[in-house]
C-alpha cells in the first residue's frame, strides 16, 4: 500500500488545517489507519487512529476534542481535521496503514512521506 499525503503548512495559533492521505489500494476499510507525528528531538507518537472496519477510534490526550480522524472508503482517503492548533502541535505528520494493528503505536507497516505542520505563536 502506498500512501500520499497533502495538506500541511504554516498556520497561526488557533487556526485549522486538514490533512489528507490517499491510498493506492482499494479496500482501505480493511486496514487500521492512523495519523502520527514527530517533532524535532522527540519520538514519533500516535495522534489519532481508527481500527479496521471502524470498530474503535483512539486519540492522544493532547489532541482530544480538537482533532478528528475520518476516512472516505470510496475514495481510499483518510483525513485529519485539526482545529484550535497550538505551537506544540508543530511536527511532521505521517499517515499510516496496517492490516492487523489494534493500537495506535507507531509500528504500522505502511507509511506516507510525511507533511510538515507549523503553528506559529
Amino acid at each position: 500500500v502506498q500512501l500520499v499525503e497533502s495538506g500541511g503548512g504554516l498556520v497561526q495559533t488557533g487556526g485549522s488545517l486538514r490533512l489528507s492521505c490517499t491510498a493506492s489500494e482499494d479496500r482501505i476499510d480493511e486496514y487500521a489507519i492512523g495519523w502520527f507525528r514527530q517533532a524535532p528531538g522527540k519520538e514519533r507518537e500516535g495522534v489519532a487512529c481508527i481500527s479496521s472496519w471502524a470498530e474503535f477510534q483512539w486519540y492522544a490526550d493532547s489532541v482530544e476534542g480538537r482533532f478528528t480522524i475520518s476516512r472516505d472508503n470510496a475514495k481510499n482517503t483518510m483525513y485529519l481535521q485539526m482545529n484550535s492548533l497550538k505551537p506544540e502541535d508543530t511536527a511532521v505528520y505521517y499517515c499510516a496503514a496496517d492490516r492487523y494493528s489494534v493500537s495506535c503505536r507507531p509500528n504500522y507497516d505502511h507509511w506516507g512521506q510525511g507533511t510538515q505542520v507549523t503553528v506559529s505563536s
